[in-house]
């Protein structure tokens, strides 16, 4: 019999170039992490659609694919209500290497900042 997984879940990262991308709404793609017992067991790459995140079907296409946590660096509120409509949890204010951001994430050392997005362009997400 197979052991029973403690803690399934797919956490995606806004990514550029290795690192979590400051703006998930204009990041280069998204890295998929599969966590499974706690533990990262795959990764893959969802590409990002043209224009800004939160007004793309990115959110729904996420949702659909199973994943509940967006680790991201900054996003407006507009993007962080869409994302949450879809049952996925955001985190803003992540830093750095994407890998480590999220094993730390899975450790319970990093934690929402409440700090929304600041960008003019943000003002007129809804």
């Amino acid at each position: 019999m197979p052991a029973l997984t403690f803690y399934d879940m797919k956490i995606a990262v806004p990514t550029r170039d290795g690192v979590i991308d400051d703006h998930f709404g204009h990041c280069a793609y998204y890295t998929i992490f599969e966590i499974e017992n706690n533990e990262i067991v795959a990764t893959s790459r969802l590409e990002s659609p043209q224009g800004c995140g939160c007004k793309s079907g990115i959110a729904a296409d996420m949702e659909s694919m199973g994943i509940s946590v967006m680790l991201a660096g900054n996003m407006g509120e507009g993007a962080k209500n869409k994302l949450e409509s879809h049952n996925i949890k955001v985190v803003r204010g992540c830093r750095g290497n994407i890998e480590m951001v999220v094993r730390a994430y899975l450790i319970g050392l990093i934690k929402d900042s409440g700090e929304g997005c600041s960008h003019h362009e943000c003002h007129s997400h809804e």
